[in-house]
């Protein structure tokens, strides 16, 4: 029986954790790396799971997963770097950390994975990036997707496009959320209550991403489907395209993978 260990048990970790545990995975083949007494006793408590050293998981594990904040990436696999062998896999969830300076961290041989996710893995809906190191193999990269679609969508991509992955899909909760907090703003500003405008506002933006996922269909028709010439709807758009929507997500994005760009360099 392979063994997966999880480094680093803050939200993350702990949601791969538990969508590994949701999908299935035998308990004793799951172990965390987490140095805080407190929080290895409570994910004992709450799952049932080993919770062990670094060095002591890197031992016993045919799979890491390093979901620890990325300026902790070095140290953690400079501390576990003698117990890791060739054909192992690391697969790093830290931002900003490239494939050349995981490989420079670990022995000759170890399969380093770098993934991009992003917070909806939380709730088993997230969307994960992976970019296959030097090492990577069919084998690796086929366990890599299957640890990793426990959490959501899987899609593997070349490394040169992980900044952009970030700008769209990292950080792009974050959008969606402002989005949510404006609708509700703007329900309560119409003369709504709170807590109906936040029901109106969340089903909304969970039933039009479901009407894409599923049906295949392209945004623009679907909005057109929804917008009637001189309706409600068209007097909305209008003033969200006076006011700069598209143009504002595309610097946005832009500024997200600047940045991006310029952690992976510091």
């Amino acid at each position: 029986m392979t063994k997966t260990a999880i480094l680093g048990a803050g939200a993350m970790g702990e949601s791969v954790l538990a969508g590994l545990i949701r999908a299935g995975r035998p308990l004793d083949s799951l172990l965390v790396g987490e140095k805080r007494e407190a929080r290895a006793r409570e994910l004992t408590e709450k799952h049932g799971i080993a919770v062990v050293d670094n060095v002591t998981a890197a031992q016993q594990a045919d799979t890491l997963v390093v979901a620890v904040k990325p300026q902790v990436v070095a140290a953690v696999l400079t501390e576990v770097a003698d117990s890791l062998r060739p054909g192992q896999i690391v697969i790093s969830l830290a931002a900003g950390v490239t494939i050349a300076t995981l490989e420079g961290l670990v022995p000759a041989g170890v399969v380093v994975i770098r993934v991009m996710p992003n917070t909806p893995a939380l709730v088993g809906a997230g969307m994960s990036v992976m970019s296959p190191g030097s090492a990577a193999t069919d084998d690796a990269l086929a366990e890599a997707e299957s640890l990793l679609s426990a959490c959501g969508r899987v899609l593997t991509l070349p490394e040169k496009q992980i900044d952009a992955v970030t700008a769209i899909s990292g950080s792009g909760p974050a959008y969606v959320f402002l989005v949510a907090e404006a609708l509700i703003e703007s329900g309560v500003h119409l003369g709504l209550p709170r807590d109906v405008a936040t029901e109106l506002a969340v089903q909304t933006l969970l039933g039009s991403a479901t009407m894409l996922s599923e049906t295949g269909t392209h945004p623009t028709l679907l909005r057109e489907q929804v917008t009637s010439p001189g309706g409600t709807t068209a007097a909305a758009l209008g003033q969200l395209e006076q006011h700069g929507l598209r143009a504002a997500f595309v610097a946005a994005t832009a500024a997200a993978r600047d940045r991006s760009v310029e952690l992976a360099g510091s």
